[in-house]
């Protein structure tokens, strides 16, 4: 099979259960393209790592130091162990997939492919962008049974945890900048440019890489001065959109606590603010939650005008998908309800100047690779947030977010969800009683 460019390695070796959602959303978002894409490459990989399995299993080589500690802690674990193995092992019901399982023989071959995909820099691709190369990697395991139970269990998302750290540093550093290129697959390719409309970004043609020091330095890049204005910045009725993103769902009359793993998802406060104090404040409100796109824009912007009250970051999951949806490949598309209560996220809590408004919340979640939510250093307790103001970034990985309004604060919504159009940033989206 001819090789699939779809990635850089850089190392040599209504009532509140009638809820619509976007379907797809991972795909829809291009964070992966269709599963025949994805299959193509995962074949081409298995046969690329052939031979370091080989050499892995007889002892000549060793992974990275935190995949060697993630399959050395998996193999000592007879409960860790048995996930893993039934994991590439259980077939995946209802699948678009030509193969049955996934196409890993034995946890081994899964590791090595695993430890593959953090040293690899994401190209371009003008028929399907794969953004995301460990989503790609574990697409099958994560939607089988062993799988969903694997994903959720926190002594493997500890151990994930510290492989996505060292993959952010390669991510962030120069020598990640091996992507940002001129060639046919290269984030700099007349192509690549035209698709993700760099030119309403801040770059300089003049420097290397368009001045870009790393791939998550352009990953998160930043619009020109002037290109989302705020929309009505006096007027603190407005609220406006805190991330260019697609509308997913709009819930009212959200519970305190719900069952956000059944088929609808409804959205569980004490679950999405990890038993925060302030959540009984939003009990019987609404939730409006939206997905990023893989090729825009991904800094977030205060919605309102108001003071900041609290600020947290919760520890969540990386790869768990809601079994709600199925045993199906495109399990994690469905599944952006689900996140939000747990996966790794950050909190923020403002008390906006309307007084109608009164506390609202935002919560950016990350959807599995990197999933670094980070907010600047300056958003803590005290500070006062304009509408429209820069406040935190989400660094390479898949991303949604929800805006959360206390019961009465909502008039109107400008925007439906589902919907397949992007709402830009800074643009109305609600206005308040």
């Amino acid at each position: 099979m001819a090789h699939v460019p779809l990635f850089h390695n850089n190392d040599p070796h209504a009532h509140h259960h009638s809820i619509k959602k976007t379907r797809h959303a991972k795909r829809a978002a291009k964070w992966l393209p269709e599963h025949a894409h994805v299959e193509g490459w995962l074949d081409e990989l298995v046969r690329q790592t052939s031979g370091v399995v080989a050499k892995y299993d007889k002892g000549e080589i060793s992974l990275s130091p935190p995949m060697q500690r993630f399959h050395d802690a998996v193999m000592n674990d007879p409960v860790l162990r048995m996930y893993f193995e039934e994991m590439i092992q259980q077939p995946v019901v209802g699948k678009p997939y030509r193969a049955a399982s996934a196409p890993f023989n034995t946890v081994s071959e899964l590791m090595v492919a695993m430890d593959f995909a953090i040293k690899l820099g994401p190209r371009y691709d003008d028929t399907a962008l794969v953004g995301c190369p460990l989503n790609a990697v574990l697409d099958y395991c994560s939607a089988t049974p062993a799988g969903f139970a694997a994903f959720r269990d926190q002594r493997v998302n500890a151990l994930i945890r510290d492989v996505l750290k060292e993959w952010c540093k390669f991510l962030s550093s120069p020598e990640s900048c091996i992507v940002l290129d001129n060639s046919k697959s290269g984030w700099l390719s007349e192509h690549a440019k035209a698709s993700i409309n760099l030119d309403w970004f801040e770059h300089d043609p003049s420097k290397p890489n368009h001045g870009y020091t790393s791939w998550n330095d352009f990953f998160t890049r930043k619009f020109k001065e002037g290109m989302r204005p705020i929309a009505s910045p006096e007027d603190d009725k407005i609220i406006v959109s805190s991330c260019e993103s697609k509308p997913y769902c709009i819930q009212h009359n959200v519970k305190k606590f719900d069952n956000f793993w059944i088929k609808h998802q409804p959205y569980s406060l004490m679950d999405m603010f990890d038993k925060d104090e302030l959540s009984d404040q939003f009990v019987g409100g609404t939730v409006y939650q939206a997905f990023l796109s893989a090729l825009n824009y991904h800094r977030w912007h205060s919605p309102v005008n108001g003071k900041v009250v609290k600020v947290k970051y919760v520890e969540g999951t990386y790869y768990s998908e809601a079994e709600s949806e199925g045993y199906i490949i495109s399990a994690i598309d469905h599944s952006e309800g689900y996140l939000t209560a747990v996966a790794a996220r950050a909190i923020i809590f403002i008390q906006a100047d309307d007084p109608v408004i009164g506390l609202m919340s935002i919560v950016y979640v990350g959807m599995g690779e990197v999933s670094s939510n980070i907010f600047h250093e300056k958003i803590k307790e005290g500070y006062r947030v304009k509408k429209g103001e820069e406040i935190g970034y989400f660094q390479f990985g898949g991303s949604t977010h929800c805006l959360i309004f206390r019961p009465g604060s909502i008039k109107s919504f400008e925007v439906t969800a589902p919907a397949e159009e992007i709402v830009k940033l800074h643009a109305h989206i609600a206005t308040a009683n």
